[in-house]
């Protein structure tokens, strides 16, 4: 973009509402073509803000933390096709309901899978774990919410981050090895944990965590 469009951003934005969120899509949309080759960078967060029409600093400024930034929202772009594509649930047995939720949330982040693999490296640094946990409980959350759960006591807490740990597994054999052991994973997890007490005395919140890691440590040396 040049300089000369420049003063005409902010009459663009005030027209549009949600100028921001539909740019960052737009930026996220180039970003997709890019990371395959170049990963989640900032060279990377850059050239995709050039190629939606944005300038250096403009990309900064809507973007401050780069590709974390765009890492949280291909995420979430995951997530929200996710709950689009399942069904109602009313009818479905709590097993069924999981088992698809997890199915659903794989499809589509192999939808974009070519970027999705560089995602799942970037954030597995060290120094994006937190990041990597804070988004998997986004996702486990959104899916329970999907398949009804109400729970507000320690449960809630309990059963994100179980589902976060499966996630994590199943993406990373859905990734690095086929579908079909990850659907053999996930089949096996949840024939492990529907006892909901059961999933309490043979997993920790601190053992799921460790298994989170692992699993993103997987994705990282593939």
């Amino acid at each position: 973009m040049t300089d000369a469009l420049a003063p005409d951003r902010p009459a663009q934005a005030a027209s549009r509402p949600d100028w921001a969120g539909e740019t960052e899509q737009q930026v996220l949309d180039q970003a997709l073509g890019l990371a395959p080759a170049q990963g989640w960078t900032w060279p990377m967060t850059r050239a995709a803000g050039r190629a939606a029409g944005l300038s250096g600093p403009e990309t900064e400024l809507l973007l401050p933390h780069g590709p974390r930034d765009l890492a949280a929202l291909l995420s979430r772009r995951h997530d929200a096709a996710a709950l689009a594509a399942l069904p109602d649930p009313a009818g479905l047995k709590i097993r069924e309901r999981i088992r698809r939720a997890v199915l659903a949330r794989l499809d589509a982040a192999c939808a974009d899978e070519a970027a999705t693999r560089r995602w799942s490296g970037y954030l597995s640094l060290p120094l994006n774990l937190p990041l990597a946990l804070s988004l998997l409980w986004d996702s486990a959350d959104g899916l329970w919410r999907w398949a009804g759960d109400i729970a507000t006591d320690e449960n809630h807490y309990s059963k994100r981050a179980i589902l976060s740990g499966i996630l994590a597994g199943a993406l990373a054999l859905r990734l690095h090895a086929s579908p079909a052991e990850a659907e053999a994973f996930l089949d096996a997890r949840i024939d492990n944990v529907m006892a909901f007490e059961k999933w309490k005395a043979g997993l920790s919140t601190h053992d799921v965590m460790g298994e989170v890691a692992r699993a993103l440590g997987k994705m990282r040396y593939r």
